[in-house]
């Protein structure tokens, strides 16, 4: 019987192993490239806000053809903002459009105007590394209203420069915020503001207060006092009369039946006759 030699055959397979190999590292690394997580992306800040003011929010993304699989920015991650809503004339969300670094965030400010409205803050958040794009959209919603306002001024008695200090801000005896002053010069003045925006408080009196019990008399306000405070009167809804109205005329019209009934009845007992 002839024997067939199989060296060539095996040379050949010697050839052609390590292109195979080569081959497969590729289609690995192409498979981890499209393989990258989805692109994700948030946006967090007050969901209140004050007519006039300025609000920092934070914007993240993450993911996509820009972050590579040893999760390191290989590529350029933006988001774009769009500010939505019936009147942004004097609105805006800024900067508008901005490349969100490797720590996954960064701060853009809400100024919303002087309008009071609803807006949404519309971001997309985008990843495009190598001819590749992808991206994905967040947005939050934003109700701007006309924030209660104290304000007062603070006073230094002595002769000596006061050092930074808090002024601190409470509503219905609770701590709400505060108004941070980084010195006050000897014998010097300073006004603090204090906005609160809220949706609505309950319908009675409510007590604003700006508090420097803590700075023990370093400084007081311009009355002497340690302690300002303002109260305010919430009024409640107008009642509704809607119920009364449906009453009303659901009364009446039984009336009208009762009546028409009685006359029909004497019609009836007269034609007998």
């Amino acid at each position: 019987m002839r024997r067939e030699s199989h060296l060539p055959v095996l040379a050949l397979a010697l050839l052609i192993a390590p292109a195979l190999l080569v081959g497969g590292s590729a289609l690995a690394t192409t498979l981890v490239a499209d393989g990258s997580s989805p692109v994700t992306g948030s946006v967090t800040g007050p969901t209140v806000v004050g007519t006039g003011s300025s609000d920092t929010y934070q914007v993240s993304g993450w993911g996509g053809p820009a972050v590579a699989a040893n999760v390191t920015l290989v590529g350029n991650l933006t988001y774009y903002a769009t500010l939505v809503g019936p009147n942004v004339t004097g609105a805006a969300f800024t900067p508008t459009s901005a490349h969100i670094p490797s720590n996954r965030s960064l701060a853009a400010t809400l100024t919303p105007g002087n309008a009071t409205e609803t807006l949404s803050i519309d971001i997309e958040i985008s990843s495009v590394y190598q001819g590749k794009n992808e991206s994905t959209n967040v947005s939050i919603s934003v109700t701007v209203v006309r924030p209660y306002v104290i304000s007062a001024t603070i006073v230094n008695p002595t002769n000596a420069t006061v050092t930074a200090f808090a002024v601190y801000v409470i509503l219905d005896g609770a701590v709400i915020g505060q108004v941070n002053v980084s010195s006050l010069a000897p014998r010097g003045s300073s006004e603090v503001t204090f906005d609160y925006p809220t949706l609505g408080l309950a319908t009675g009196s409510h007590t604003f207060a700006l508090s420097l019990v803590q700075e023990h008399g370093l400084v007081t306000f311009a009355n002497g006092q340690l302690v300002y405070s303002v109260t305010v009167y919430v009024t409640g809804p107008a009642p509704s009369y809607t119920l009364w109205y449906i009453a009303g005329i659901a009364a009446f019209l039984v009336a009208i039946f009762i009546l028409l009934t009685r006359v029909a009845a004497r019609r009836r007992g007269a034609a007998r006759r």
